[in-house]
């Protein structure tokens, strides 16, 4: 079986370094690509690393709502840059009004100008939201969008939301959070998601998985725990049961959904 994670973070500090570690164990359970999200334009180099230096990584270039702060003038020109040198996606990109102290304004703006890029060069496109799931739908709507389609990252919007964006090409990706008992809600309207939509993710090192399914225990900088991207074998695995399907066919149509919105590797 072949498993791919269409969204995390490898090149995260907190992972104290322990990346070819991590990559040699998602290797061994059978993880075939990764997709791996920059949020800035620190950590860009860092991704395009990553991609440079195991073919698993597909690496993907955006500013994050959380870093806008720390956009520099040359901010677009630097994410072109990133894009030309590699094939890749676009993301992590969003919009948040659920953050404690984080600005809204700009957002929009800034959301729109690397959509308008990933549409530009046809790229898949990776975004984050968080409480502005009616806006982010007009925005989308009212906006020329990649082709190729877009994914929502820990879809966790309105079970009624779903036919509205997957007519303007979204695919929504399950994380292993959502196998906690108190995200029933979540996982219910997953249940709803077109089999065509479906993706998977693990966030890593973010929304760990229930202990009773955490797999791969890892603590980071600091000792602190953090989730291992190895763990994305267990969210199909949960996905799985709570679809009521096998595993195995499961992984396949991941795979034509993956490929579809992502494209091959180059090889």
């Amino acid at each position: 079986m072949n498993f791919y994670d269409a969204h995390n973070h490898l090149q995260d500090d907190r992972f104290a370094g322990q990346q070819s570690e991590l990559l040699a164990a998602c290797e061994k359970v059978g993880v075939t690509r990764m997709v791996v999200n920059g949020a800035c334009e620190s950590d860009w180099p860092q991704v395009l690393a990553l991609a440079h230096a195991n073919k698993m990584v597909l690496p993907s270039f955006g500013y994050h709502p959380w870093y806008l702060a720390e956009c520099t003038v040359d901010w677009q020109k630097n994410l072109e840059n990133f894009l030309d040198q590699i094939p890749s996606a676009v993301g992590e990109i969003g919009l948040d009004r659920w953050k404690p102290d984080l600005a809204y304004a700009g957002q929009e703006e800034i959301f729109l100008m690397q959509l308008r890029i990933a549409t530009e060069r046809n790229l898949p496109v990776s975004i984050h939201c968080l409480q502005a799931w009616g806006r982010m739908h007009e925005l989308l709507r009212d906006h020329p969008r990649p082709l190729r389609g877009f994914v929502l990252h820990s879809f966790g919007g309105p079970l009624e939301m779903i036919p509205a964006f997957a007519k303007l090409g979204a695919y929504f990706s399950f994380p292993g959070y959502f196998l906690h008992e108190r995200k029933l809600r979540q996982r219910e309207t997953f249940k709803q998601v077109p089999p065509d939509r479906l993706l998977v993710e693990t966030d890593a090192p973010d929304q760990p998985l229930p202990e009773s399914e955490n797999r791969f225990p890892l603590f980071g900088v600091e000792g602190k725990p953090v989730n291992h991207p190895a763990n994305l074998v267990a969210v199909y695995e949960g996905l799985a049961q709570l679809l009521g399907e096998k595993t195995e066919l499961l992984t396949v149509r991941i795979e034509e959904n993956f490929l579809r919105v992502f494209g091959a590797p180059i090889s």
